[in-house]
């Protein structure tokens, strides 16, 4: 009975103790696991700058319709992978071509008439050549002709000498004046033939001049006219509008018989092959940030995939200043604000995900800022 009753008593006792030390012995455990996890938030925190204000980007380009017209065609659907060149969009090109034909055949008309000019140019010419040459004849004439005066004038005073010396008869005497008279005339004859040579060289130099102006006045009408038809051809090439890059292309903005304005957007192709991540870190985790430091990415749609980048630029500016009001502390009503600045991170091999990165998903980014 004695055994039993001391036994009794080491239980209570051992049940006693366990109640006691059990509650430390957790709490101990607890606090040990807690500092050992904090322990390692905090050099988590020593060594990585973080930020949930982040989202993938990527580059993008508009297909906008250049040309007014009627949408003949729509070669893709929604979100279709597309690829550089090809066709998306086709407008009635009908009245394009009707103006491409009008400018090609008032081209035509105009090449017509500088030929025409041209031989306006070669008539007027040879014309000049013509009547260069009569001027070479009428001042030869004229020299031959003044020769001849010459010797009359000197037969003349030879006979009047005779004549006084009773040597000739008054009627060589006579026949001698009266051959001066008409060699003298005949020479007058050739001097107005070489004044009217040298005017008619004037007109035929300004009938030249003339034609050389037409020939360059349709010279620049054929420039209007060859540009009025390099025009005509970029609207008919607009009529059919191509992707500008390679990518998918979001919710399409057209249908056929739709009426489109030059400018109107149409839709927009997203590149599939480049993105990166723009992250808005505080201002206070910018002292340890350098360029080419390694980034932890990981994305919320994608909660099992991590992807490696790192620090490719940091904006020169807070996010504030390329807002469309930026804030005027000096208003009077300042209340500090910690600012946010952009960093650009580049992420490694993008190619590998590829199928599963997004513009605009939703990122977390961690950057290594110490070893």
């Amino acid at each position: 009975m004695a055994t039993t009753t001391v036994s009794g008593v080491a239980d209570t006792e051992e049940k006693s103790a366990i109640r006691t030390y059990l509650p430390r012995i957790i709490i101990a455990l607890v606090l040990l696991v807690g500092g050992y996890f904090g322990y390692q938030a905090f050099r988590h925190s020593q060594q990585y700058e973080s930020t949930d204000n982040a989202q993938i980007e990527g580059n993008s380009a508009p297909v906008l319709a250049r040309v007014a017209g009627y949408v003949q065609s729509v070669s893709v659907e929604d979100y279709a992978t597309v690829k550089k060149g090809q066709l998306l969009v086709t407008i009635d090109p009908q009245e394009y071509d009707v103006a491409l034909a009008q400018a090609e055949a008032d081209y035509q008309q105009s090449q017509a008439d500088l030929e025409n000019a041209r031989a306006d140019l070669q008539n007027a010419q040879a014309n000049a050549r013509n009547v260069a040459q009569n001027a070479r004849v009428a001042q030869s004439n004229a020299s031959v002709q003044a020769v001849r005066r010459d010797k009359a004038q000197q037969d003349l005073q030879r006979d009047q000498n005779l004549y006084k010396e009773q040597s000739l008869t008054k009627k060589q005497l006579e026949d001698s004046q009266n051959n001066v008279e008409v060699q003298s005339r005949q020479y007058q004859a050739n001097v107005e033939q070489i004044n009217l040579a040298k005017t008619s060289q004037g007109v035929a130099q300004a009938g030249i001049a003339k034609a050389q102006a037409n020939i360059q006045k349709i010279q620049a009408v054929l420039k209007v006219k060859q540009a009025a038809i390099d025009n005509a051809k970029l609207r008919v090439g607009y009529a059919r509008l191509t992707a500008p890059i390679a990518g998918k292309i979001g919710r399409k903005n057209v249908v056929v018989g739709q009426y489109v304005q030059p400018g109107q957007n149409l839709f927009t192709i997203v590149a599939d092959s480049t993105f990166w991540v723009v992250a808005n870190f505080k201002e206070t985790q910018l002292e340890k940030m350098k360029l080419g430091q390694e980034v932890e990415i990981s994305v919320d749609a994608y909660p099992d995939l991590n992807i490696r980048g790192r620090v490719a630029s940091l904006s020169e500016a807070t996010g504030a200043r390329f807002a469309l009001l930026p804030p005027d502390n000096a208003s009077g009503n300042f209340v500090k604000i910690t600012q946010r600045v952009p960093v650009k991170i580049e992420i490694i091999n993008p190619e590998k995900y590829k199928n599963a990165l997004r513009a605009g998903l939703s990122v977390d980014a961690e950057v290594r800022v110490a070893d």
